[in-house]
């Protein structure tokens, strides 16, 4: 017995020392996992690499690489920026309660959210937010991110800041308990006449449907008969906020989206017929900046003859992404599954896996192509499907609205380009509302402000600014592009002086999209009948002037 103890030891110090030899060096064997052979050549390059490395780093920066090469929309999330991607979709999260901006390496407030945590303690719009905690918070490390990742917080936890107020030298210090702000989806609810309720909704997340039943309780109030729904420039978010809005405009039964995929059996999501406005005459507004499940609101809105779509092709993301949290607290969002409209079509444009440079020029080739200006450019790479009545749409990518109204060219120049895509129309207007805030304090409605903007003449007073800050002065440009100018800058003055409702309003006064709609309601046309949709070219003015970045904390 002590002989074959002894042999045994000897055998497998020897099989040992041979697997041990044979997976430490170069000399990998076949193996037929590929995850496996992922783990080996990371314990490689950390054993044997000539220069010391961080797999860690190393891993964080593989993960979306590998990701991208499945489909556009599968991504990896940090941990330090999940909480960031929730809160979009929230409704609320934790922090000062501000809207800022970052002007020359300075966060800049651009507005305190009325009775938060920022206005108790304190803080101004205005205010240049210097010091975070003791520390300095100017220069290069200022980018939104960072910003938000030191204001936000868990709730009833103190932040200290550092404010330089107006032309003051002295830092003033206030303390900031953070608190629960909350983040609106519905961003304008008015009436546009006598008879017409409009509501524009700016995400779906977790609080899109009772916010939806807010406004059309007021709007109720005020006497509506008919509805449009305005989804332009939003990027989707919860398909159940999505599934929900549709159920209160559709009758019993009636198939609002499925999803389906390799390991996602077939889910149907029907109206289950308790909706309160079933009848009511009903727009839905989409462009290009509408995805997800703006979509799949539109797309069941007029699959199921409902109401009518007016606007520009939808974006085209039809992809369902499973949100799965990992053990270090980051998190993939992975596609399990692709979103059906009631008819059948795929709302997900056409993509090949991997770095896919078609799929992320799409809307510039779209632009290029005459989409926006003109409903027959439009490519129908999908079959045909047809609506409950009967109508033709079609799959292969985003959703084609029954009337097109085009984007608009007149006046657009190289100077109108550049003022807006530069920056310096918004810089522009931060600036002058910062200088100026206790005059422009006693405007306290569109229609005053505006008065005043126009005696103003805030095109001249820009191209004397911008003018200042490199942008060379072209007198017949900027006689061309007037309009257009004067459009956007008075939008982002009304946007700083006022509030959002206010810029969407004073946006769609001129707004093609929705004289459109108007002349719809008027000539009963709001309820789609059986013959093919009708494609109207209409301007839309200043799309520019519909986007701006502000960030909150």
């Amino acid at each position: 017995m002590p002989l074959w103890l002894a042999v045994s030891v000897v055998v497998g110090i020897f099989i040992g020392t041979f697997f041990a030899n044979r997976f430490s060096g170069n000399r990998l064997s076949i193996i037929n996992s590929g995850s496996n052979k992922l783990n080996d050549l990371l314990h490689i390059v950390d054993d044997q690499y000539v220069d010391t490395v961080n797999v860690s780093d190393l891993v964080e920066k593989a993960m979306p690489t590998i990701l991208s090469e499945l489909d556009p929309h599968s991504v990896y999330i940090s941990q330090k920026d999940v909480q960031q991607a929730n809160d979009d979709l929230k409704g609320s999260f934790f922090g000062v309660g501000i809207e800022f901006t970052i002007r020359k390496d300075t966060i800049h407030v651009q507005n305190v959210i009325s009775n938060g945590p920022s206005e108790r303690a304190g803080l101004q719009a205005g205010d240049k937010i210097v010091e975070i905690d003791g520390e300095p918070f100017v220069g290069k490390k200022v980018t939104t991110d960072e910003a938000m990742h030191r204001l936000k917080g868990d709730k009833d936890t103190k932040v200290v800041v550092g404010i330089m107020r107006g032309k003051e030298k002295k830092v003033r210090k206030y303390t900031i308990i953070r608190g629960e702000i909350p983040m609106k989806s519905v961003t304008a609810t008015y009436m546009l006449d006598n008879n017409t309720g409009y509501i524009k909704i700016k995400n779906f997340g977790d609080k899109t449907y009772p916010e939806l039943l807010i406004a059309l309780a007021r709007l109720g109030q005020e006497g509506f008969e008919n509805l449009v729904i305005d989804l332009r420039g939003n990027t989707g978010g919860y398909l159940g906020s999505a599934v929900q809005m549709a159920n209160e405009f559709l009758s019993r039964g009636q198939l609002i989206v499925y999803t389906e995929g390799r390991r996602s059996p077939r889910s149907e999501y029907r109206s289950d017929g308790r909706g309160s406005y079933q009848r009511i005459p009903l727009v839905v507004l989409i462009d290009e900046g509408s995805a997800s499940a703006s979509e799949i609101f539109a797309g069941a809105i007029q699959d199921n003859d409902r109401g009518t779509i007016i606007g520009r092709r939808s974006f085209g993301k039809g992809l369902v992404q499973q949100p799965i949290s990992l053990h270090d607290g980051s998190m993939i969002r992975l596609t399990i599954a692709r979103y059906y409209s009631p008819s059948g079509r795929c709302i997900q444009k056409p993509y090949t896996s991997g770095a896919d440079r078609n799929y992320e020029e799409d809307l510039i080739n779209r632009y290029e192509h005459g989409e926006f200006f003109s409903g027959d450019s439009i490519k129908h790479e999908g079959p045909e499907y047809h609506t409950k009545n009967g109508r033709v749409v079609y799959g292969g990518g985003g959703i084609t609205p029954d009337i097109f109204v085009a984007e608009d060219t007149l006046g657009v120049t190289s100077y109108y380009k550049e003022a807006s895509m530069s920056g310096l129309i918004l810089q522009f207007a931060y600036e002058y509302v910062d200088e100026n805030r206790q005059k422009l304090s006693n405007y306290k409605t569109k229609s005053d402000l505006l008065a005043y903007l126009k005696r103003l003449n805030t095109v001249e007073l820009f191209v004397q600014y911008a003018e200042k800050n490199g942008l060379k002065r072209r007198n017949l440009m900027i006689q061309k592009s007037r309009d257009l100018l004067e459009r956007y800058i008075n939008s982002r003055l009304i946007y700083n002086v006022l509030d959002e409702q206010a810029w969407t309003q004073y946006l769609n006064d001129d707004d093609p999209a929705i004289r459109e709609t108007l002349r719809v309601f008027r000539e009963g046309e709001s309820f789609p009948k059986a013959d093919k949709p009708k494609q109207t070219a209409y301007d839309y003015r200043a799309t520019h002037a519909r986007y701006g970045m502000i960030a909150m904390a």
